[in-house]
């Protein structure tokens, strides 16, 4: 028997399965699409465990709490350890200093930059975020879950509401939940397969119209995302930002100009007005949710902070009581 019933497979209901099960608590974990897969927004997601570059935008919170991101992802997946790298165009040198102002854990490299990324060569100048980290979203989602289902806990493909179960829940649906104050922020995403280019961490070109980061996976495929539409439209990529994400990608590397483009996507992620992940205790529901763009750096804390509130009665910073 179950002593506690999560609603949603995605990053956050997965990782609350995880730490509840540390916990010593037997989860059940209940979602209308089953495992997870391009369904859900945690599929589109970039993997990229980067709390410092965040801080750029993001509340004191995040830094703090996505510090611990990497070592919780190690416990159940391949995490690479080779940090990542803020540059611009010539023409844009001001936006790195901005950006080297609003951050920290950061170096600037000049000549020494052709050391650490050989293959980035439009680029003169970077910063070196040394600690960062990030991996590859769908292999650590379907790693979680065979860690789970190691440990006995299987993803139910039922669909379910708050009122079909008995005892504790925990709500994970993100934007199916339907709280109060959350809205929908619309993210797309372009994967290219570009073998003759060879990065081996994230960078982040800062540009004034169109930012873009550059994820590296295996088999030379590299994920493109940056947009960020306040919007909550789930059609497919627009034209606009496809060119925009592409052209980027290009002025970065005209090499990117012979790649395969492979996928595209979008994602609506759930965000409160702060940007910062809570879990609402609601009577016997709690509710995470939140996540923003920041699933994969924050769900580690956030589903420890849950545990910690149900086993303990401890509240910490992102827990919230009604």
């Amino acid at each position: 028997m179950a002593d506690i019933t999560i609603i949603g497979a995605g990053v956050a209901g997965l990782w609350a399965a995880w730490e509840l099960r540390k916990a010593g608590l037997t989860p059940r974990i209940l979602d209308r699409n089953g495992p997870p897969g391009p369904h859900g927004c945690s599929w589109w997601a970039g993997g990229m465990l980067a709390p410092y570059c965040e801080g750029a935008v993001s509340e004191p919170a995040i830094v703090a709490h996505g510090q611990r991101a990497a070592q919780a992802w190690a416990e159940v997946t391949q995490v690479s350890h080779r940090g990542s790298l803020v540059v611009t165009l010539q023409r844009d040198r001001a936006e790195l200093a901005r950006f080297a102002q609003r951050t920290r854990g950061h170096r600037l490299l000049g000549a020494e930059l052709r050391e650490v990324e050989p293959d980035l060569s439009t680029a003169d100048q970077a910063l070196f975020f040394e600690s960062e980290a990030h991996l590859d979203p769908r292999a650590a989602l379907l790693d979680l879950t065979a860690a789970l289902q190691a440990h006995g806990v299987t993803i139910e493909q039922t669909e379910a509401t708050l009122e079909d179960i008995a005892g504790p829940v925990i709500d994970a649906r993100g934007l199916a939940a339907g709280l109060a104050g959350l809205r929908g922020v619309r993210g797309e995403m372009v994967v290219l397969r570009a073998p003759d280019i060879r990065l081996s961490r994230p960078v982040r070109l800062l540009h004034p119209r169109h930012p873009l980061y550059i994820v590296p996976r295996a088999g030379g495929l590299f994920m493109l995302g940056a947009t960020q539409i306040e919007s909550a439209d789930r059609r497919g990529i627009s034209a606009r930002s496809t060119l925009e994400l592409l052209s980027a990608a290009y002025a970065l590397d005209p090499r990117f100009a012979e790649a395969e483009l492979l996928e595209t996507g979008t994602d609506l992620r759930p965000a409160f007005a702060d940007n910062v992940p809570r879990v609402l205790a609601r009577g016997r529901v709690l509710h995470l949710n939140g996540l923003f763009r920041h699933g994969y750096l924050l769900a580690p804390a956030l589903a420890r902070q849950a545990a910690e509130y149900l086993t303990q009665g401890i509240k910490g910073d992102l827990v919230h009581e009604d």
